[in-house]
């Protein structure tokens, strides 16, 4: 992977990963785009980069991380149902994991769910609540269970988990950044350190490309959420829909004409 690589998979990360558009479809179509074979090193980039994504939340909620126990304590109750179906279906979920044509599909199912979200939820949209109970938290944690497929999106299950307890469109998207650091966290540091037990390790060259990634994935997440919640707050899920289906479309075009048949 040459420099310029990691930037453009580091900028696809930035964007991508917040948005409800599945940030792993995306990195289809960037490694196939630019050719990138995957081996140890590019599977472990594209994990390690989520540092630099989940930095971005604490630098521009820092307030909200330092605010209560109890906003900890939330994030916890809902973190823990994907913890543990991510335990107990461990095999299923690395056998999916190696699925193109499973990542196509659910974008386009996904797709198809945004472009109605707006209306089965019309009346929480604007008016929803802005307080998040344990009970409400736990409900999000088990919608999250469903970004454990990949291709469903993480944020997309979370925000639309917050809508359907009643929670406004802005805090079911906040909620769904705060819920990505200790689950995002999780899975990049058990993804390393399988990198690690296998015997590999970074190389010099590697490590610049590594640091240049995070940073990268660091400045244009905090573009992308700043973005993000602006556009949602005015407009809803709609063209997020219509894009995801393109984007599915695209990836299953790749996939079975032989262009694409591995995640990174």
């Amino acid at each position: 992977m040459s420099l310029l690589q990691a930037i453009v998979l580091a900028i696809i990360e930035g964007i991508t990963e917040f948005l409800p558009i599945s940030s792993t479809g995306h990195m289809i179509i960037g490694s196939t785009a630019m050719g990138i074979a995957s081996d140890s090193f590019v599977k472990a980039f594209t994990v390690a980069i989520q540092f630099g994504a989940i930095a971005s939340v604490i630098v521009l909620y820092w307030k909200r991380f330092w605010q209560s126990i109890k906003f900890y304590l939330v994030l916890f109750v809902a973190f823990v149902p994907a913890a543990v179906v991510g335990f107990l279906l461990n095999d299923v979920i690395d056998a999916l994991l190696e699925r193109v044509d499973v990542v196509g599909w659910t974008l386009i199912a996904g797709g198809i769910v945004l472009l109605f979200v707006d209306k089965w939820f019309s009346r929480t949209v604007e008016e929803g609540s802005t307080a998040i109970s344990y009970p409400r938290a736990l409900k999000i944690g088990l919608f999250q269970c469903l970004a454990l497929v990949p291709g469903v999106s993480r944020s997309a299950a979370t925000i639309i988990g917050g809508l359907s307890v009643g929670l406004n469109r802005r805090t079911a998207a906040e909620f769904s950044f705060f819920l990505a650091v200790p689950t995002m966290l999780a899975a990049t540091v058990y993804k390393l350190g399988k990198f690690y037990a296998d015997g590999n390790a970074f190389g010099n060259e590697q490590l610049v490309l590594l640091i240049t990634g995070n940073v990268v994935a660091f400045l244009v997440a905090m573009a992308a959420i700043k973005l993000f919640i602006g556009y949602l707050t005015k407009h809803g899920f709609r063209l997020f829909g219509y894009y995801r289906i393109i984007v599915g479309l695209i990836i299953l075009g790749l996939y079975y004409f032989g262009a694409a048949t591995e995640i990174i």
